[in-house]
């Protein structure tokens, strides 16, 4: 008899652990279904690279999916927000766009847009030399070096007159998208308005060379200017006004003041 009850418990185990693994997924298929999925934004990215000073158009703009609140400040969730826009720097394929990266083109040119509106855009002549052997593109940072012959002719100046400028263009192009490099007739670059007179005075004054910088080094690179000689202290001595003399008086035995001695003298008189 006990024999016979041992497989018939077993099958009831069986059958009862299937039931409840049943009852278990069907509670938890209910709890999946009445938890509605959360909510989902669309986010503008660059579909493909974008190189800096570009206006944006339909075929450079795509849109992913992303939580609420998770997208970063100044995003765009709408495309119509970012065509017409100029790139004032490059953007790689898939990041996200975002405002601060982004330029409005106001009806100007692209180049125009990507100046800041404190700086200005000048705009240098240069050769194979003075332009680092075509290695030059748009977004690099340079020196500036001016070189500036002696009243004599005998001996040359070289000084280093503005540094860790932005190159805005290369002759006509502001975009980056080549990396062979190209023999330049013009750079453009972007300075404060002071250092634009500077550029051009030393342009003027003798030859400029541009120097690449490394993009992480963010040194001043500049020449000290010599501090113009102090002008020599002239020593201003005041005018001292004569004292009269007082004259004393003994009447007895008392000292007294009379006043001073023209005022005496004209009261004898």
């Amino acid at each position: 008899m006990v024999r016979r009850r041992g497989p018939l418990l077993l099958m009831i185990s069986l059958l009862l652990a299937a039931l409840a693994a049943w009852v278990a997924n069907q509670w938890l298929a209910a709890r999946v279904v009445a938890a509605p999925a959360p909510a989902q934004e669309q986010v503008v990215v660059a579909a493909i690279e974008i190189p800096l000073g570009t206006k944006i158009e339909e075929r450079h703009l795509s849109a992913i999916s992303m939580l609420p609140g998770q997208a970063p400040k100044g995003s765009f969730h709408n495309a119509s927000d970012v065509l017409g826009k100029v790139a004032s720097s490059s953007i790689i394929s898939g990041e996200i766009l975002l405002a601060p990266r982004l330029a409005d083109s106001g009806g100007g040119s692209s180049l125009a847009s990507v100046v800041d509106k404190t700086m200005r855009a000048v705009t240098v002549r240069v050769d194979d030399v003075v332009g680092v052997a075509g290695f030059l593109l748009p977004g690099n940072r340079v020196d500036v070096i001016a070189t500036e012959k002696d009243n004599l002719g005998t001996q040359v100046r070289a000084s280093t007159i503005l540094s860790n400028v932005k190159v805005l263009a290369v002759d006509q192009t502001a975009s980056s998208e080549k990396n062979e490099p190209v023999v330049v007739h013009a750079v453009t670059l972007e300075v404060t308005p002071a250092d634009a007179e500077i550029l051009l005075k030393g342009k003027t004054a003798g030859a400029i060379q541009l120097t690449l910088r490394n993009p992480l080094d963010e040194s001043d690179a500049r020449t000290p200017r010599p501090e113009p000689p102090k002008p020599a202290a002239v020593k201003v001595s005041m005018p001292v006004k004569p004292v009269a003399p007082e004259v004393m008086v003994l009447r007895g035995t008392q000292l007294a003041r009379t006043g001073t001695a023209a005022a005496l003298s004209g009261q004898s008189h």
